[in-house]
């Protein structure tokens, strides 16, 4: 093969194997985690992040939903203006219900599709433009930190289920 043959090739190829690599290096490292590395995100046995998550949950969220997470008043019973008060995120409410990734969504976005039906009117903000995504897990870190180990572990295996 002469030398401008192997020249030609080079110049021709290794652009096209650089890109391929490039793309498949980002693929590996823009795709989400989807294994039960996720559900460490919200970690209530890290005491750093649990204890940062309840400063934030004090700061933002607690005029609400209660500082010691007891939510509102009537929570299950609309107010007049038809919204729903803040429910407690104890055991007594439903936030264990919901695997991680949807609280962080709400949490973030808002109750806006897909985390709530279409035209569902709520007084959660979504704080994604205050919060960093790492004040969002820490908070929910905190969250969890406050139910029984059985709780934790039925929204554990919530965790898992969604990641299916």
């Amino acid at each position: 093969m002469s030398v401008v043959k192997k020249r030609l090739l080079f110049q021709t190829w290794v652009p096209i194997y650089l890109n391929v690599m490039l793309m498949c290096l980002f693929l590996v490292v823009a795709s989400p985690v989807r294994s039960s590395e996720s559900i460490l995100l919200a970690d209530p046995e890290n005491t750093q992040q649990v204890t940062r998550g309840k400063a934030i949950y004090n700061r933002f969220c607690s005029f609400c939903h209660g500082v010691n997470l007891k939510g509102q008043a009537d929570w299950r019973t609309r107010k007049p203006n038809g919204r729903l008060p803040a429910p407690p995120h104890d055991e007594t409410g439903h936030t264990w219900h919901h695997a991680d990734a949807l609280l962080f969504g709400i949490v973030k976005f808002g109750l806006v599709p897909p985390y709530a039906p279409k035209n569902y009117e709520s007084d959660m903000p979504a704080w994604g433009s205050t919060l960093k995504d790492a004040d969002i897990w820490a908070v929910l870190a905190y969250i969890k930190s406050r139910w029984s180990l059985e709780v934790r572990k039925i929204q554990s295996d919530i965790n898992e289920k969604s990641l299916k």
